[in-house]
């Protein structure tokens, strides 16, 4: 491409007689290679998700308050007034739009790393489920690529399950960025929202929580797999609640995505970071990845790494209204063996070695 430019540029700036010699050299220019043509689109479409994520609602926040003050003033007030209207949708399954998860875009973003859904067993329509996805890693690529796309498959693997992903409730507040979640199929990680879907919108519903949350992605470094679960039992009490069962995956190469700056326990940065993570819902990480241009340079763009999203073997649990403690405790300690069980089962077939463990906090 560079290449082209500077034959058009130095022919360009020379007499009228240059035109066409500038167009010859143009026509016998090298041309950009397939691979790298597909290299730029698979880029971008990282970047647009990646911008859409950091910036999409903070940037549209900021721009209908400025419009308040100019003579375009009832665009924001039209939406504010929507936004009250439909402020209980996304606790009600939301409002998801199903070309969306057949966009080109995220074939090439798929492709980037390249991200890959492994199934293990069937799921039933005739069921509800609740999947825990692990790790949460900086931005759950793998849980975002595999259940609100339809680029890896999902769909044909488990036919007549409607897969969901749930997420921060706060984003659901956010103009524009709101409207862009709910029509991927994400939902708040509230029991509302995940109440709504398992009992009032009928079978066939899979709703996928990634269950360390923002304090598993402070751990988040490659070649160390940590995860929080040891006392986050609330997703095990909802499942019981709904009759739900309960499905481990794992995303193996998720943490490989970027480097963090990981902060030692005890550490005042650290102490910073999980005051924020109680106080907002989300942890301050400092990570980066590589540039837009390199990938020698620094950015915070993903590093492309393969990604495995293994779903396992689905955990059968009975619906009770009121499951006690011990209920509770009895299903949890059978979730984490599952998961133990994939984990242990596909480390070495993706990237883990024999000695690599999987520790749980």
């Amino acid at each position: 491409m560079k290449t082209i430019i500077a034959a058009c540029s130095q022919n360009l700036s020379g007499s009228r007689a240059g035109v066409p010699t500038a167009l010859r050299t143009l026509l016998t220019a090298p041309w950009p290679s397939q691979r790298a043509l597909r290299s730029w689109l698979q880029l971008l479409a990282v970047l647009q998700w990646v911008l859409s994520f950091l910036l999409l609602g903070t940037v549209s926040l900021l721009l209908l308050i400025y419009l308040v003050f100019t003579k375009f003033w009832p665009i924001s007030a039209l939406y504010l007034a929507w936004i009250i209207f439909d402020w209980d949708t996304p606790e009600k399954g939301g409002r998801r739009l199903p070309c969306l998860r057949q966009w080109s875009v995220w074939r090439h973003f798929r492709d980037y790393f390249p991200v890959k859904l492994v199934k293990t067993h069937d799921l039933s329509p005739s069921h509800n489920y609740i999947i825990g996805s692990h790790p949460h890693g900086i931005l759950c690529v793998g849980a975002f690529c595999n259940f609100i796309t339809g680029s890896t498959g999902f769909g044909e693997m488990f036919p007549g399950i409607r897969p969901f992903l749930t997420t921060l409730a706060g984003n659901f507040r956010l103009p524009i960025f709101r409207e862009y979640l709910m029509s991927g199929g994400l939902c708040p990680v509230t029991r509302r929202a995940i109440g709504y879907l398992l009992s009032k919108n009928g079978t066939g519903n899979a709703v996928a929580i990634v269950i360390g949350g923002a304090a598993e992605s402070l751990s988040c470094r490659p070649g160390v797999t940590t995860l929080i679960l040891k006392n986050r039992k609330g997703f095990v009490r909802m499942a019981l609640q709904h009759g739900a069962y309960l499905v481990p995956s794992f995303s193996f190469g998720e943490n490989d995505l970027f480097r963090q700056v990981v902060f030692e326990e005890g550490s005042w940065m650290r102490s910073i970071q999980q005051r924020f993570q109680k106080m907002m819902g989300f942890a301050p990480c400092v990570f980066y990845g590589r540039g837009l241009t390199s990938v020698r340079s620094r950015g915070f763009l993903p590093y492309a790494r393969p990604i495995t999203t293994v779903v396992g073997e689905p955990v059968m649990v009975p619906k009770i209204e009121d499951p006690s403690c011990e209920t509770v405790d009895m299903y949890h300690e059978m979730y984490i063996r599952s998961l133990l069980k994939l984990f242990n089962e596909n480390k070495t077939k993706y990237g883990l070695s024999e000695t690599d463990e999987l520790r749980i906090l």
